[in-house]
Formats: C-alpha cells, structure tokens, sequence
C-alpha cells in the first residue's frame, strides 16, 4: 500500500502532465517564438531553475495532510477561465498566465494551502515564459531605443570620437551604428529581471532588498546596453568597421552577461554593506547578558552609596 507522500508524488506528476497537454498549443506557441527571437532564448532556463528551486526548498516542506484540497479547484477553475478568454480575445499572455494559476490551484489541490505556499516561488518564477504583449513590446522598444542612442552619442563624444545622431542611427568618421528594434535592450532587460529574480529569491535578505535586487535590472540593462553600442563605436574607428559589426550582433551579448552578473553582485555588496537588517543593527548595539548584569549591578549600587 502506497504512503501518503507517493500518493501525491503520483497525483502530482500525472496531474501536471495532463496541465501540460491541456496547454500544449500555447505552451508550442511560446516555444516558437523562444526559438525565433532572440529577446526570449533564456526562456529555457526558467523552468530547469524553477525545478532546482524546488528541489533547494525540499527541506521547508510542509506535512502533507489528507488530501485533496477541494479550494484548490476554484483557483484551477480561474486558470482555465483565463485561458478561455485569451483564447477568444488571441492574447496569449493570458493564456499563459492561466497556465501559471492552473499550477498555483494544483499545488494547493495537492499539498493545501501550506504547500501551495511552499511551492509559490518555483511556479511564479514560470511566468518568465510567457513573452511580452506586441503593443507592450513596441511601447517599451521606442524609449529604450532613444535613450541608448542619446547616452551612446554622449559617451563617444566624450571620449573624443566624432558622433552625431540621426533618430536611431548614430553616425561615424566612417561607419553608422544603426540602434535597430533588436538591439534596443529590451531583449537584455527581460533576460536580467529574470537573472535577478532569480538571484532575490536565493538570498537571504529582507523583503524591501529583495525587491531592489529586482529593479536594479532596469538600469543594469540599460547600462550594459549603452556599453556594448559605445564599445562597439571605439573599435568601429580604431580598428575596423566590420569587427565592430562582428563583436556588435555575435559576440557582445556573451561579453555583457558577465559584465551584468557582477553589477548585480555589486548590489548585493552594497545592500550588504548599506542597508543592514533591523534586528542585525539591534544585535550590534546591543550589550552581552554579562556586561548588562554587570551594568545593572554597578546602577544599584551606586544608587546605595551616599
């Protein structure tokens, strides 16, 4: 006779399994457009972390009680509620989002509420796989677009390199850097809120640091954007054009990912050095049981002596 916890093993992969076929036209969709742009190629990553997530978390494992759940299948009811609507409205973004609320109901249908709490991380951390909405993508492109044209005109010229502006296209001695659609940095900002995102959800830090941690993609991503496209303007001038191009669309994504890494763990260096947890400031003030005997001990008996 199978114990309590293969029996949710069982339930759980087979319950997953038929998830996954329900929402196997979306989840081909999703993978199509991972493997056609290159904005999404991390996309196979999320959920191989989301699996070792889990598998780090296996310790703070709730008791599993009787089961099932049963409000566990009003949240399931959602997802698919979700995923009818984007079907009739053709926006897979809720499609995929019913997806992840489907997962959250079976944890909980499952496990109960306690396990649905454990496993929250690893399933929301699945939304990394649903790519952004066209008209999201193209309002958020544009600026993105601009301001890594602006900021890259800006540095070259101070570096003393002629550069001059032309919408998205900044001019050379003897080449032009056009800032198309694809390089405008969107593809590197989803690529590092899912970096740290990830990185927030392993370290031990307050909420408040947590949620820093994964803001500060935005302005990495930028950075690390504008340092690609002035780096590849200098060697554009001081070695050859088609070089530039070379290390511009092959080579500098694979450069910038260290780069990005290590301003990520800048921030962590300076929330740690910074922004000290409360009750870690409480310890480092407060006195050792002995010294504070000892100090109570010394108040009353000066309060005896004349």
């Amino acid at each position: 006779m199978f114990d309590r916890g293969r029996e949710i093993l069982i339930a759980t992969v087979l319950s997953v399994s038929a998830l996954v076929w329900a929402f196997w036209p979306t989840l081909l969709e999703f993978e199509e457009r991972w493997s056609s742009d290159p904005q999404y190629s991390h996309c196979y990553l999320v959920p191989l972390f989301s699996v070792w997530l889990l598998w780090s978390r296996r310790q703070q494992l709730p008791a599993l009680s009787g089961w099932p759940h049963w409000c566990g299948l009003a949240v399931i009811a959602g997802g698919f509620a979700l995923r009818m609507l984007g079907t009739l409205l053709f926006q897979q973004t809720l499609e995929g989002l019913g997806f992840i609320v489907c997962l959250v109901g079976l944890s909980w249908f499952l496990m109960g509420r306690a396990g649905a709490r454990w496993a929250f991380p690893a399933v929301v951390f699945l939304i990394f796989l649903i790519p952004l909405p066209y008209r999201l993508q193209v309002m958020m492109g544009a600026p993105l677009q601009r301001i890594a044209t602006v900021s890259s005109t800006y540095l070259l010229q101070t570096f003393g390199i002629p550069a001059v502006p032309e919408g998205n296209i900044i001019h050379l001695e003897n080449s032009h850097i056009g800032i198309v659609e694809a390089c405008n940095g969107l593809g590197m900002l989803m690529t590092f809120f899912a970096v740290t995102t990830a990185v927030a959800l392993c370290i031990r830090r307050p909420l408040v640091d947590r949620v820093l941690v994964v803001l500060s993609a935005v302005p990495i991503a930028i950075l690390v954007n504008i340092l690609r496209i002035t780096v590849t303007g200098v060697l554009s001038v001081v070695s050859s054009p088609e070089l530039a191009r070379k290390l511009y669309h092959d080579l500098a994504g694979w450069f910038m990912m260290p780069v990005a890494l290590l301003l990520v763990f800048g921030v962590i260096a300076f929330l740690n050095r910074f922004l000290q947890p409360v009750q870690d400031r409480e310890q480092d003030v407060s006195l050792p049981a002995g010294m504070l005997s000892n100090a109570t001990s010394t108040a009353s008996l000066s309060e005896r002596l004349p």
